[in-house]
């Protein structure tokens, strides 16, 4: 777009020069306002009618039928700048294609959705680093967590995973399942003090949140924030204000900083909730810097476990202290969240399907029966209930925390046989293809947890996928979650805690499914849900 108004702005320019009396009035003003008025037309034929159809690179992938798309909208039904989940997960079935299905969204913006396995392998794994998140976004996740591994590219980000490694390892993961255990116990507790008070009813977003972040801070950082035992906490207030859903305002400031020449302006207008973000982030930020230098000074005198995730990583000596700084962010970001996300959906998953409520209780109450805050549970044991492990894979391929990510490519570069124009923004949908009928099968949109056994019970761990990469929601190879170990336990012993103690349900059973959706995607109500404590015998 920039250099379409370019264009207009030194053409206005050179006319009322050269030959005012072709100009508008002799005006500067009037006659760059024409021509700026003429190019939009020209650009919207351009790229809503001709390029399209005509002049795309990418005119060779297949598209949904012309009929489908609108010359505002493109392909989805919604005028902001989001994926289309529904049609999406309607094309994957009924169009034809070899790896990717070329759509339009608002404007008539073009990107890719990623549909094979050999595509897939090629942009996570091999050709990974022909690849970066689009500046919008990357700008954005900046914001809230600095330069840390979520936002890093290149060299960059080979150097700090390979930093960050051996925090992540299963070895040490391992170490940090009774630090999960005692804080689930804990969530379990403040929950059954609350319902008197509440009627026995419980918004999971709310105790999720505070849950989560205390276990990020023990076992990130071995610093109790200690949220669940105020619901005040300064630090959980001021970090979850950092994830309101997105007003129209930013909406409309993410859709124009595609067009807008030198766009990153747009992101420095000095709003009331910029000015609240910024407050809010230089106070999380300097309570992080704290940290880094108690558990530096614990370290050099020796009087650190160092199994928490910071220490591990400080002992590495490849972090200075801001950048440090950084994974902690990035850790409360990409940890916090997206696992608060997972909690809700388990939760809202026992709840629409109460036998399998049951089913897992009774595994759980056979198997933990003697474990309490004085008996940590290890993986070992928790690895070793397969109903639980298979419902926690159900639940993240159903519903993954983070549906969709984008990446542009940042050369010319050749996709399982497609030429791919550098410039070009292709999406992995988690949320598609985790439900794709050509990878999972006929029921491949159902809710089965039985996916994941096999016929005498035990563990079948592909679901019964036809590829690797049928399971998109950590994504694979050197940009996948590093964090996935730590959150599949720390969820897996939160769920098991709580269903072992409540029998829950749904507020409102019959009501619509809503949902929220920033970087994640969970529920828009946070789950209401009526708990019902039950014996332990």
């Amino acid at each position: 777009m920039s250099s379409w108004w370019m264009i207009s702005i030194v053409s206005a320019t050179l006319l009322v020069s050269l030959r005012p009396d072709l100009s508008i009035r002799q005006s500067y003003v009037l006659t760059t306002l024409v021509f700026l008025l003429v190019t939009t037309v020209a650009r919207f034929v351009y790229f809503a009618i001709l390029y399209p159809k005509y002049l795309t690179p990418l005119r060779h992938i297949p598209t949904p039928p012309d009929h489908e798309r609108s010359w505002i909208r493109g392909n989805c039904n919604f005028y902001h700048l989001g994926f289309p989940f529904d049609e999406a997960r309607k094309w994957v079935k009924t169009v034809p294609n070899t790896g990717f299905i070329r759509y339009y969204a608002i404007s008539n913006i073009e990107r890719l959705l990623v549909t094979s396995p050999k595509a897939l392998s090629e942009i996570l794994v091999t050709k990974c680093y022909n690849f970066v998140r689009p500046e919008v976004a990357r700008l954005q996740l900046a914001v809230v967590a600095g330069n840390g591994l979520l936002v890093a590219e290149g060299e960059e980000h080979k150097a700090q995973r390979k930093s960050l490694n051996p925090s992540f390892t299963y070895r040490h993961i391992k170490d940090l399942y009774p630090v999960f255990w005692s804080k689930a116990l804990e969530l379990v507790q403040v929950i059954e003090n609350d319902l008197p008070a509440h009627d026995g009813t419980v918004q999971i977003r709310t105790y999720a949140v505070r849950a989560l972040m205390d276990v990020i801070g023990v076992a990130g950082m071995d610093h109790d924030i200690g949220a669940l035992k105020d619901p005040d906490n300064e630090l959980r207030r001021r970090y979850e204000s950092l994830f309101l859903i997105p007003t129209i305002y930013h909406r409309f400031i993410a859709l124009m900083a595609l067009y807008v020449p030198g766009f990153r302006w747009l992101f420095k207008i000095p709003t009331q909730h910029k000015r609240q973000v910024a407050e809010n982030i230089k106070y999380i930020r300097s309570a992080a810097n704290k940290i880094v230098q108690e558990r530096k000074a614990q370290l050099q005198n020796g009087k650190s476990s160092g199994i928490d995730i910071v220490s591990v990583a400080l002992r590495s000596g490849t972090f200075t202290d801001k950048n440090m700084v950084d994974q902690i962010m990035t850790f409360l970001a990409a940890g916090h969240e997206t696992t608060s996300s997972a909690l809700q959906w388990s939760i809202y998953a026992l709840c629409k399907y109460p036998k399998v409520q049951e089913r897992l209780r009774e595994e759980i109450r056979t198997c933990l029966s003697d474990y309490d805050a004085s008996i940590p549970v290890t993986a070992s044991v928790i690895d070793s209930l397969p109903y639980l492990n298979a419902f926690m894979n159900e639940v993240l391929r159903y519903w993954p925390p983070v549906p969709v990510v984008s990446r542009q490519a940042v050369r010319d570069v050749v996709i399982a046989g497609h030429p791919i124009p550098k410039g070009t923004v292709i999406n992995l949908a988690a949320e598609v293809t985790n439900r794709d009928p050509n990878f999972w099968g006929p029921d491949a949109e159902e809710f089965k947890v039985e996916r994941w056994l096999t016929s005498n019970g035990t563990a079948n761990n592909n679901g019964g996928a036809s590829s690797n990469y049928a399971y998109l929601t950590f994504l694979h190879g050197p940009r996948s979650c590093i964090g996935e170990k730590f959150a599949r336990g720390e969820l897996a012993c939160i769920v098991a805690a709580l269903v072992r103690r409540f029998r829950m349900r749904l507020i409102d059973e019959n009501k619509k499914l809503e949902t929220r959706t920033t970087i994640t995607k969970a529920p828009l109500d946070g789950v209401m849900a009526k708990f019902e404590v039950i014996s332990e015998h």
